[in-house]
This record gives structure tokens, sequence and C-alpha cells, in this order.
């Protein structure tokens, strides 16, 4: 049966009708089959069987009425941790590079060479393969140059998203091969006080842009390149402010025995000693946690990004030693993230679905683990929770954003199918994503993006633009170090 919410005076009204299934990704995993959704001024009024929803005032009163046959229509994907500035450095590095020398001798003198002008078109590119693989909102690390690039973007685009500045307080204490004072000083704040008084000022400026579509959080690059304090004090601003707060930790073996060195304690337990733990963090990867550690991040309520196709490409070691089935069983909110695409190679969360779903049955020989349904979860509902948001998207229900996508299930990976979720996570990929739309707006249809003006020029200046940067910040000499020693 269907209900609707009540609605008073005449609405931008779009009804969709005979859609093959609907995974609304509910409380109950609800499937309906042979579905339709209404959805007025950009959210859900109703949602259920054809025939009980599609009645001839419905019909009547909605400006646009799609069919549906041929499609099926899940929410939209929500990536938890990804680097919108760091979309042009696609299938620059080398694949045989561990998580640190990639950091410090790769990735950072990338960072450092950017400008203004290049952090735009990489946003942009950054939710042209987004949208056309179906997500719909996500958390990016902030960015490197000026806020306001990234956010003015992400908002003429219509995407929904989590941004804000990337924030690092500790230089190390001699620069590595290759770092100019320059990009020192691209990549770290002179103080913490600075620091936090730009991201207060990043949160303040930019936080609801887009009505509300855009949201900015205190963001941090995290590990050893920030301070106790910045890591504290930053969760304390974000907490005052209303906002959230990410940053990487735990994300090898070799960062936690450092700790370990260092400090005396793995990463996770000395942040919590720290106090520096939290209902409104999110942590990236967080692949290195002792047992312990899981239950810590449990009563924390800490959030957590898993990355599982960066930690395949650099090695983490997340189905060696990771430890997010023991998260999910302690009721750790575990949401999917795609990273940037240097570390995944793409930012489709198809993939990471395809990996989660099987990762771990694989490397514990158990089949049971983990699976298709919860794989989609981790990508919709449980993403939408980490980022505060599962009030308003992550699933297909009535009075929630109309985040969602539809499926071309004439595409050869869905002929035939029986399940609906089976077919998703295990079958399809990107390319049968038919439409995305964003608060019931439709942003992409059939391969074309059209808030995205001239992408075909906007792509020739990716091109050039990424090769130009990979030659300034001398990662096309064949001596860039393989190994890293940065902060041990």
């Amino acid at each position: 049966m269907t209900t609707s919410v009540p609605t008073t005076g005449h609405q931008q009204r779009t009804l969709i009708e005979h859609l093959n299934f609907a995974i609304t990704v509910d409380d109950r995993d609800t499937q309906i089959r042979d579905a339709a959704i209404v959805i007025a001024d950009g959210r859900i009024e109703a949602i259920g069987p054809t025939s009980e929803v599609a009645r001839a005032d419905v019909r009547a009163s909605s400006d646009e009425i799609v069919d549906g046959h041929g499609l099926g229509v899940t929410p939209g994907l929500v990536d938890t941790h990804v680097h919108l500035s760091e979309t042009l450095s696609r299938a620059a590095f080398a694949d045989t590079l561990s998580t640190r020398p990639w950091v410090f001798h790769w990735v950072m003198p990338f960072y450092g060479s950017l400008s203004a002008d290049d952090e735009r078109i990489g946003v942009l590119i950054a939710v042209w393969e987004m949208l056309r693989s179906g997500t719909t909102c996500f958390l990016d690390m902030g960015a490197l140059v000026d806020p306001e690039i990234t956010v003015r973007a992400l908002g003429d685009v219509g995407i929904r998203g989590v941004t804000g500045r990337h924030a690092a307080d500790v230089r190390p204490e001699e620069p590595p091969q290759g770092w100019s004072e320059e990009m020192m000083e691209h990549h770290f704040f002179p103080d913490t006080d600075t620091a936090l008084g730009e991201l207060r000022e990043t949160v303040l400026r930019w936080d609801g842009y887009a009505d509300g579509r855009i949201r900015c959080w205190v963001n941090l690059q995290g590990k050893e390149l920030c301070s106790p304090r910045l890591f504290v004090e930053g969760r304390a601003l974000a907490e005052d402010l209303g906002v959230g707060m990410t940053y990487h930790l735990a994300s090898t073996l070799e960062e936690a025995q450092s700790s370990q060195r260092r400090y005396g304690a793995w990463p996770i337990t000395r942040m919590a000693g720290m106090g520096g733990l939290g209902s409104n963090l999110v942590l990236a990867h967080a692949v290195a946690a002792l047992p312990q550690e899981v239950a810590i991040l449990a009563e924390t309520s800490t959030k957590v990004a898993l990355c599982p196709g960066t930690s395949l490409k650099l090695a983490k070691g997340a189905s060696r030693i990771g430890r997010y089935p023991e998260m999910l069983e302690q009721g750790v909110t575990v949401g999917l993230g795609t990273d940037g695409v240097s570390a995944s190679g793409n930012l489709s969360m198809m993939r990471q679905m395809y990996l989660v779903a099987g990762l771990f049955k694989d490397a514990r020989r158990d089949p049971s683990m983990v699976g298709a349904v919860k794989a989609l979860r981790m990508a919709t509902i449980d993403g939408a929770r980490a980022l505060g948001l599962d009030a308003e998207i992550g699933s297909l229900e009535i009075g929630k954003q109309a985040d969602l996508v539809l499926w071309d299930l004439d595409h050869p990976e869905w002929v035939p199918f029986q399940d609906p979720i089976q077919a998703l996570v295990w079958s399809a990929t990107s390319a049968s994503v038919a439409e995305t739309w964003v608060a019931g707006r439709r942003l992409h249809r059939r391969g074309v993006v059209e808030t995205i003006p001239d992408i075909r020029d906007l792509v020739a200046l990716a091109r050039e633009r990424a090769a130009a940067i990979i030659s300034d910040a001398g990662l096309d000499r064949p001596d860039v170090p393989i190994t890293s020693t940065v902060y041990d």
C-alpha cells in the first residue's frame, strides 16, 4: 500500500510509472515491483505500486509523466570519501606505490602545483563522472586553493555534497625530495590558530549554499600532518558550528606502527585519549584498527569511510587486517568511498559496492559476510547516516529529497535478471545508469550531464592542464622516490 504527503497549492510534479522495480533501502529493505514514484518540488510525494500511485487525479495534476517500462529505480549513491582536487592526476602515478611514498612524493607535489583554475576543472570532471555513475552526494576532503571555487562549481552543476578547506599544520622536519618552500606554504597553515580561523570562516560563509545542497565541514588532512590541538579543537569547532568533520586516520599498518613508536599508542587509541573522536566525525580508511579500537569507535559513535578500491591499489590491507565486518557487527556506521582518482583509479561507487560485497567473503572464506544487500546499504543510507543526512537522503521514502538513479534494464548487464539487488551489485556497472536525479532535478540522462556545458572543451582543457601539472611537479622524472621515511 502507498501513502503520500499532503500538498497545498500547485507544485511542479513528476510521475514516473511502471518501473520494473523500486529498491527503497528503507528499514525493511522493501522492494516494489511495477512501481511508481511521484516527485513534487524536489521531494518524494508518493511511492508504491503503479496501480495505487498513478491514480487519475495524480496523472491529471502531474506536469510530467515518465514511462518507466524498462527502468528500475534506487536511491542515489553516497560517496563518503573523495578528493575532488585530485581528479587531474588520474592514471598519472605508478601502481607499485604504497601509501606513504604515494602521499609524500607524488600526490602532495601534485597538489602543490595546482592553480585555482586547475581545481575548478578537476571538480567539474569529478562531478561529471559521479553523476554519470549514479552518485548524487559525497563528502569531499576539501579545497586546497580556494573553497569558493569548489562550492560555486558544485552549486552550478546541481549535485549534493559536503566540502570544506583541506587543513594541516605540522610541517615535516626535513622537506621531502622535490618539495619547495612554495609547496610547503601551499600545504600547511603557519600555525594552528590560523588553520582554525580559516576553517571557521569557510563553514560560516559556505555551509548551506545552493539552497542547502552544499554543506561545509571542518576538514583536516589528518595523520602526522596535524597537531593534537588541531584535531581536538577542530572537532570542538565543528560541534560548535553544528557541522561534521573528517580526516584520514589509521590508513595503513605503517602509520599505526609509527604512531606506536612515537606516542606509545595506535592512532585510534591515541585520538580517543585526546578526546578527538565523536559522532560528528568521519574517519577516512581506519584500516589499522585493533579489536579494542572497534569498540571505541562504536562507543563514541565515530563513523568510518571504507575505500576498498584504494586499499587494493595501494596495498593498504583492508582485506587482511581491516576489521570492517567487526565494525558492522558492533554498530559502527561504515560508508563507502571512492577516494581520489590517483588512489583508486575512478569515482564509481558501483565498483566500490562490488568490491565490498565480496572482499571479506573471500578474505575470510565466509560466503555470508557483507554481500549485496549490505553493500547497497553502505553505498546509500549508511553513507547518508555518516554525513548526518539520513533524514533527507539515502532511501526512497516519502518526504525525502528525490535523489535517485534510474537504471536501463535493457542493457546487457541486466538481461536477464531475477533479484534486482543481486543484479545491481554483482552484475551491473555504471554503464547501465540511465538517469541521475538530485533534489527532483534530472541532471544526467543517457550519458549527458546537462548542467556541465561545453564538456568537450572541458575535457581537452583537463588533459592539457594535467600534463602541465605533472611536469611542473617534477613527477615525470625517473628519480621520484618510491619509498618514504617522512614523519618516521
